[in-house]
């Protein structure tokens, strides 16, 4: 399965904690980053990791488009409600691809921790099948 992921600049050290936390079940899988967030959990987890731009550079754009190909499978977006700043990653364009095309999608560690434990147990397998 492919597994993006995205973090707002102030959530990068929460996306690495929780990649650590579940670094046993996201090496089973593909996992896609924006630039930074991606370089981040590759030197903290070891994972290799698929890279896109920086979010403000284009990666969010990549995202969606990956999304819109249906090439990913789920998505976690740790973004600061009280902070959206322009040169952040759009966080409504990123939601919006992933309701429109039925990609799960997690915008907050508890709802990611959900989505996480699921992939290991073979709940998004039904992904496979279409």
């Amino acid at each position: 399965m492919n597994v993006g992921i995205i973090a707002h600049n102030s959530k990068k050290n929460l996306i690495e904690d929780f990649c650590i936390a579940y670094k046993g079940i996201l090496g089973k899988h593909e996992v896609y980053a924006t630039g930074t967030t991606g370089r981040r959990i590759e030197e903290v987890t070891n994972l290799h990791v698929h890279k896109f731009l920086p979010g403000s550079l284009g990666g969010d754009k990549q995202f969606i488009e990956m999304i819109e190909r249906d090439d990913m499978d789920m998505v976690i977006f740790f973004y600061n409600p009280n902070m959206i700043a322009p040169k952040e990653p759009s966080v409504a364009d990123v939601i919006r691809a992933c309701d429109h095309y039925n990609i799960p999608c997690a915008t907050n560690i508890a709802t990611a921790e959900m989505l996480i434990l699921g992939l290991g147990r073979g709940d998004l397998d039904w992904r496979m099948m279409r």
